[in-house]
């Protein structure tokens, strides 16, 4: 079937933005062929270091012919006004006709597009989709004016098996491609994609950044158990390697042991960032530590590193050159390290005044000093040592003062962790300070040790009501905080360890310590209500997430006074279950039947219709029953829910579904007599109140 393929040839496409690339040309070229009117089966696009490619299969040869009418002005308009109006359409006076409609006579003039070739419908998008491409950064070179990521050198463009011919600055569109830089066979042709990848790999290319990705992770994996070792999983690593080579050689080096006294997370991220080495682990299992947070499985003196080459050495000297690299850059390491541990972190603070937290929440001190104060109240919560929590607070943002974290940034919070046992502090504290970011993600373990989450609450918690109270929030677009990520941690920190706190308690606690630092005046634009709504949304996520329908959070939270999530999620859990039955069901279908009438009933009068019932209006015995069933079912359920057993609350509400029915089988709401109609209206409110108890059913779907 006919087939488009197309190749943009480069220097090298950094890493980062080659997934992306790959993306935008899919959807750039498919979007312009539909836009054409063309149609196609599917479509693959593929990224290398050198090359973007494209694959369009089953696309038609040809757009369809298209007929359309354009409404022109009234016939008894001046006649320049008709001539311009055929004109710009480009029709003759003869190939129009005349409507009639309410406004009149119309001229309508009819306009026939015969179809168009896909060979002249690429050669006119192509071009454009290349000259206006999204790189997030792009450059010109030599005379000409087109921007790329780094300088095009070659296109190839074939549809059905023939070039389409179109020109891109100095560029001419044709059917060859070139293989691997080192290794290739000189110019590969080819017109259709199976073909085209079949040239490249034997030309050592994998065109395909899966294939690139899955053949390092199984050299990897194999050169490591040869020695005994395993790789410590980093699968950011493998796609970013996978992004640099086209034909992947994975070889191991080594280096000098004397390194290994250095924390084994610096070892990671220095051979990492600078080298996009992988560390090895040995597999024996042995656990040590070496002055740090916590123990860990011990590092081996190898590494692994990606080449893009079949050396006819075995790689011997490429090795070779990282070894020596690696070797300074953890000489480096070692001696930030060394350096770092003869300052001791209680003396790091006074440096941390020159480090600006946020320009309007003050220093990276004051953030300590609120740090401390706020742990401290909430080691009541984690059932945590206050004074422990109140210095590993202090403590935990002292190393972004020291000449490790300066280095690398990624390892702030662990390194103060092997700072603080290195000093001989105690290991809740160490703990604590090496955790207090956890959890970073939903793959992050989150803090357990009552210390440790007591200063994870509290470093979270800060941020949140410090950014809300000077309206730094999160849009649909854009979070440049990571708020979003704060309230995941705290729901999970919470959850995970089924801790018992009102949010709007803390809320007001770290609001205090901001305002003695930063004045009264800093407290007013806060809104805690709407902070609280932040974590509704943030909990749906995380429910949803664990299989729990977003509108029983909705119907929880709507029904008032919650701001206790670990209550919420017990709630949420009984009324989820309370729906499944028959009774559950048929309940919310008499209560949302009551808020609907109350709903149409309040908006027509204009008020609300609250209180309690005049009993000696109640006049059937439906209503009499129901009047009394929603005061028992109210009060069952109060108290049920202060005993916070929610089951029994749900329960309680349950037996109001018989009555209901029966009200509505036999009352009529909306009697004549208006003075039974009001008193009928504040019993369905009743009704609506009683349930309120629990949760709010008129957010309830389905």
């Amino acid at each position: 079937m006919p087939e488009l393929l197309l190749e943009l040839f480069s220097e090298e496409i950094p890493a980062r933005m080659q997934r992306r690339a790959a993306d935008d040309l899919r959807r750039l070229v498919t979007g312009g062929l539909v836009d054409a009117g063309l149609t196609y089966e599917g479509a693959q696009a593929h990224v290398t270091p050198r090359r973007l490619v494209l694959s369009v299969e089953g696309l038609g040869t040809r757009t369809p012919d298209t007929s359309e009418e354009r409404k022109g002005p009234r016939t008894d308009a001046p006649d320049k006004a008709i001539e311009g109006f055929l004109r710009s359409v480009g029709v003759s006076m003869g190939y129009w006709q005349v409507v009639e409609d309410k406004k009149g006579s119309f001229f309508v003039a009819k306009i026939d597009k015969p179809g168009r070739d896909t060979p002249d419908v690429l050669a006119e998008l192509i071009p454009q989709v290349i000259a206006g491409f999204p790189w997030p950064k792009s450059m010109r070179w030599g005379s000409g004016s087109l921007r790329w990521v780094r300088p095009l050198q070659s296109i190839l463009c074939c549809f059905d098996g023939e070039v389409v011919r179109f020109e891109v600055g100095e560029l001419r569109s044709g059917e060859t491609t070139r293989g691997h830089r080192f290794m290739g066979n000189g110019e590969i042709a080819a017109s259709r994609f199976e073909p085209y990848a079949t040239k490249l790999r034997d030309s050592f290319v994998m065109v395909d950044a899966s294939e690139r990705a899955d053949t390092i992770r199984a050299e990897a994996e194999t050169l490591a158990f040869a020695k005994g070792l395993k790789v410590v999983e980093d699968e950011g690593l493998v796609q970013e390697t996978a992004g640099m080579v086209e034909w992947p050689v994975v070889l191991m080096g080594t280096f000098d042991e004397a390194f290994l006294d250095v924390p084994p997370e610096v070892i990671i991220s220095s051979i990492k960032t600078h080298q996009k080495c992988f560390a090895l682990q040995d597999t024996g299992g042995n656990e040590g530590g070496n002055g740090g947070g916590k123990p860990r499985t011990a590092l081996a003196n190898r590494y692994l590193l990606v080449s893009n080459l079949i050396a006819e050495d075995g790689g011997a000297k490429v090795i070779n050159g990282n070894d020596r690299v690696i070797a300074a850059r953890l000489a480096d390491a070692k001696f930030f390290w060394d350096q770092d541990l003869k300052m001791r972190l209680e003396d790091r603070l006074p440096q941390l005044e020159s480090v600006t937290f946020h320009a309007k929440l003050g220093t990276q001190l004051e953030r300590a000093e609120r740090l401390e104060a706020l742990a401290a109240e909430l080691a009541t919560v984690t059932s945590a040592d206050p004074e422990k929590a109140r210095l590993a607070a202090r403590l935990a943002k002292t190393d972004l003062v020291s000449g490790m974290v300066g280095e690398f940034p990624e390892l702030q919070g662990i390194m103060g962790g092997y700072y603080a046992r290195a000093e001989g502090l105690d290991d809740d504290i160490a703990n604590a300070i090496h955790d207090h970011y956890k959890p970073q993600g939903p793959s992050d373990t989150v803090p357990t040790a009552p210390v440790s989450a007591a200063v994870s609450l509290a470093e979270k918690i800060d941020i949140l009501v410090g950014f809300w109270a000077i309206g730094e929030k999160p849009t649909s677009s854009k979070d440049p905080y990571a708020l979003r990520r704060a309230a995941l941690g705290i729901i999970r920190i919470i959850s995970d360890n089924r801790y018992r706190v009102s949010l709007k308690t803390v809320f007001g606690q770290a609001l205090e310590h901001y305002s003695n630092q930063r004045g009264e005046v800093f407290a007013e634009k806060f809104d805690g209500d709407d902070l609280l709504a932040f974590f509704a949304d943030r909990l749906k996520v995380y429910l949803r997430d664990h299989g729990t329908r977003h509108d029983l959070i909705d119907a929880v939270f709507s029904s008032g006074g919650q701001d206790d999530l670990l209550m919420i999620v017990k709630r949420v859990a009984a009324l989820d279950h309370f729906l499944k039955s028959d009774d559950g069901q048929n309940l919310l279908a008499g209560v949302r039947r009551a808020a609907n009438i109350l709903k149409i009933e309040e908006k027509k009068d204009g008020t609300r219709y609250t209180g309690d019932p005049n009993p000696n209006m109640l006049l059937q015995g439906e209503e009499k029953s129901l009047a009394a069933g929603v005061r028992q079912a109210q009060a069952n359920a109060l108290k049920a829910v202060r005993e916070e057993d929610f089951e029994a609350a749900m329960l309680a509400i349950a037996k109001l579904r018989q009555p209901i029915d029966d009200f509505f089988d036999h009352v009529t709401v909306n009697d004549k007599d208006r003075s039974l109609r009001d008193n009928r209206l504040v019993l369905l409110n009743r009704i609506r109140d009683a349930t309120r108890q629990v949760a709010d059913f008129s957010k309830i779907e389905g």
